[in-house]
């Protein structure tokens, strides 16, 4: 038979585990800088882990003149100047990280951006570690999206982040014939065209995003972020971007947890006045 279930935990205790834990382990950390919440770093002090520093990774790569004219199939040099500009930024991102004694990076917001000529990712997160210099994985530094809450219940129930993963691919949208287009110029049709090609970026770039995470040996992605829809300098060609944390069990089992829900007493905000709509 098994055993009583686990006490139920609550906002206050959590609360009050991280104050315990602030007060019982001093932090090692001097002059820090976060942009995590004051939540947030409550809850990673509730683990035994803290704030380090503010760090950032950004790369530029170009994209050849003349690639995003008409043409069949996918376009590769932009998702590979995509792919090679991740890569980049991530790899400063943690080398960062590692310098301000970093374990790994929570939080990180990512901004992508395709040109005609360039791509441009920047990313900006909070490195953290554990308090306790023992607790430390002799392992590389990691990258995760993931909110402070989210990394704290992801670790609480025995995963571990290892990395972000991304897949990107470009493709043209295959031209329509003249008669094509007159014929159905006056119809309320499917474009064809645009939906194949948006079903192509999308399988190309998921593989790819998947393949990342099988490099890092984790068995998901969480936090899934994806970005699709026309060029806006390129109206004939398509755009699929996948981006996500590589996770993995880090214990033997997976252990439940019990999230608390927290309900807004709010009023809502007032978007108009409803005398006005006389």
């Amino acid at each position: 038979m098994s055993g009583p279930p686990p006490p139920r935990t609550t906002l206050k205790d959590e609360v009050r585990r991280a104050l315990e834990s602030l007060a019982a382990t001093p932090t090692t950390a001097s002059g820090v800088t976060s942009d995590l919440s004051i939540d947030e770093e409550l809850n990673l002090h509730s683990i035994g882990w803290e704030p380090v520093a503010l760090v950032s990774g950004v790369s530029l790569h170009s994209i050849p003149f003349g690639y995003w004219n008409w043409g069949q199939g996918e376009i590769v040099a932009a998702s590979s100047a995509f792919a090679t500009a991740f890569t980049n930024a991530t790899a400063r991102l943690v080398r960062e990280a590692g310098s301000a004694g970093g374990h790994g990076v929570v939080g990180v917001h990512i901004e992508q951006t395709v040109h005609s000529t360039h791509v441009e990712v920047t990313l900006v997160g909070t490195a953290v570690r554990p308090v306790d210099p023992g607790a430390r994985l002799g392992r590389s530094v990691f990258a995760s999206d993931l909110s402070g809450r989210d990394f704290t219940m992801l670790m609480v129930a025995g995963w571990e982040p290892l990395g972000l993963a991304t897949g990107a691919s470009f493709v043209f949208a295959p031209r329509r014939s003249m008669g094509t287009v007159l014929q159905q110029q006056s119809q309320n049709v499917e474009l064809t065209n645009f939906t194949e090609a948006m079903y192509s970026a999308r399988e190309a770039a998921m593989q790819r995003m998947q393949e990342a995470a099988l490099e890092m040996q984790g068995t998901g992605v969480v936090d899934v972020k994806v970005m699709e829809g026309p060029m806006s300098f390129a109206k004939h060609a398509v755009g699929f971007i996948a981006l996500g944390t590589v996770v993995r069990l880090a214990k033997e089992s997976h252990q439940s947890i019990h999230p608390t829900t927290v309900v807004s007493l709010n009023d809502a905000s007032v978007a108009f006045d409803a005398q006005s709509l006389g």
